[in-house]
């Protein structure tokens, strides 16, 4: 812009110069009448190029710099939202991926001298015990949030819900009903189940968190009887890692597995022999968080990075892209996901359950190496 705001500057001055030079009259109010239009339409041209930059400019965030950032997602979510979000902003983005333990541990030792700015992904569970770690900001979409997905602690932002499902391969499950926990104890599916440690992930953590709740009745002591039949149904086998469940379903490894929407959902939208079956006992949607470092060097920019990520339209692209589904009352779930107001949702204590959680991971240990 600034060359071109030179340009018609100096259009103008040939055009006073030419006037005042020797020649016939009519010959200099020629060449200045020509040098005046000239500028006239460099100075148009300008004017439409300003205003064509602040239309593409219209409903983006404005910003620079750079935001850094420690996530637990998986990496085309990642590039693939970072890249929009980059686009979006003009703030350039690092993302270091790691288990949300691992960041936690890593935001607690660098707590002196932040590295990061945001920690992106991490259940409200799993974060509040370390809450202290994190500033307070309430971003400017809560008032479009589900209530129970609010920020009402001040430092703990909402931005997707993950629920706990049954992921099921339609070619190897015959006539088997699977509609919820207690059709899992068909000894016709014993060894064919697929479940993490839920020592090693968070999703299967979650999973035994919400059978507890479920089987428990709203109960999690009276849950552990449940348990105690899966560990039996499989079998001896426990997988290393949440993707180890879902893969090994769409791969025909494993009848069924224990997992979360997204894992599922995902084989659903690219037309796998799977389907996803919620809980008839019930779901809990253990909201998944956003969160900003205390004292962090960009938090300006991580402010903007929080209002972004819970903007409609881009939960509506992560919805319908990542299959994690959105906290926001007026984005739809996907077609690969279930509407909530069909899905049996209950709730258990966040706080009960982050207090329980070593012991219930040890119980389950016990029970599985009885």
């Amino acid at each position: 812009m600034k060359k071109t705001t030179l340009g018609v500057l100096c259009l103008a001055a040939m055009a006073v110069g030419l006037a005042g030079c020797g020649g016939s009259s009519s010959s200099t109010s020629t060449t200045a009448a020509a040098a005046t239009e000239a500028a006239t339409e460099a100075a148009a041209e300008e004017t439409e190029e300003k205003e064509e930059a602040e239309e593409g400019a219209e409903g983006k965030i404005e910003g620079s710099g750079e935001v850094i950032i420690y996530s637990p997602l998986t990496e085309s979510m990642i590039d693939s939202m970072l890249s929009k979000f980059e686009e979006d902003t003009g703030i350039h983005a690092e993302c270091l991926a790691m288990g949300t333990g691992d960041a936690l541990k890593r935001i607690q030792t660098e707590a002196d001298s932040p590295q990061a700015d945001v920690l992106w992904s991490g259940t409200i569970g799993t974060v509040k015990n370390q809450s202290e770690n994190f500033a307070d900001y309430v971003c400017v979409n809560e008032d479009a949030f589900y209530d129970e997905y609010k920020n009402v602690e001040g430092n703990l932002t909402r931005f997707d819900t993950v629920p706990s499902v049954i992921m099921v391969n339609t070619d190897l499950i015959g006539d088997i009903e699977i509609n919820g926990y207690e059709d899992l104890l068909n000894p016709e599916l014993k060894g064919k189940i697929a479940f993490a440690d839920p020592a090693a992930s968070s999703s299967s953590f979650e999973h035994l968190v919400n059978m507890l709740y479920a089987m428990g009745n709203g109960d999690p002591d009276a849950g552990w009887d449940y348990v105690r039949q899966l560990c039996q149904q499989l079998d001896g086998k426990l997988l290393g890692g949440s993707s180890a469940v879902y893969k090994g379903v769409a791969d025909g490894e494993y009848t069924v597995g224990l997992t979360f929407e997204q894992g599922s959902a995902q084989y659903v939208a690219a037309g796998s022999p799977v389907k996803t079956v919620y809980m008839e006992e019930g779901v809990i949607f253990r909201g998944d968080g956003v969160y900003i470092i205390k004292n962090c060097l960009n938090e300006e920019n991580a402010q903007k990075f929080l209002d972004w990520l819970t903007s409609k339209d881009v939960q509506e692209y992560m919805n319908n892209t990542q299959f994690r589904r959105t906290i926001r009352k007026d984005v739809p779930a996907g077609d690969a996901m279930e509407a909530m107001e069909n899905i049996n949702i209950i709730y258990d204590d966040e706080t009960n359950t982050a207090e329980h959680k070593s012991e219930w991971l040890d119980q389950f240990k016990d029970i599985f190496t009885e």
